[in-house]
């Protein structure tokens, strides 16, 4: 999926959904990880529940209230990216 264009979308804070999504590396009713090309994801929120995921075309969404979401890029730390 390299070079897909990857979006989020979150309607209401109830309902969030994304695209090229490589992999759902954890998740509960408070957090959800996900996995892109450029990293990870973190959704936050309560009562998250994952309604659907499909590794074929990366597409993925998500139900409950979303409080929070949370870019790790890949191979960058911190503090490369704030003292460039």
């Amino acid at each position: 999926m390299e070079g897909t264009v990857h979006s989020v979308t979150i309607e209401d804070c109830n309902k969030i959904s994304a695209t090229a999504i490589e992999s759902v590396d954890a998740f509960s009713p408070t957090q959800i990880v996900l996995s892109y090309a450029g990293g990870r994801i973190t959704v936050t929120g309560s009562g998250l529940k994952i309604v659907a995921f499909s590794k074929g075309s990366g597409a993925f969404s998500a139900t409950g209230t979303v409080t929070g979401v949370k870019y790790s890029a890949k191979g960058i730390k911190l503090a490369q990216r704030l003292f460039k």
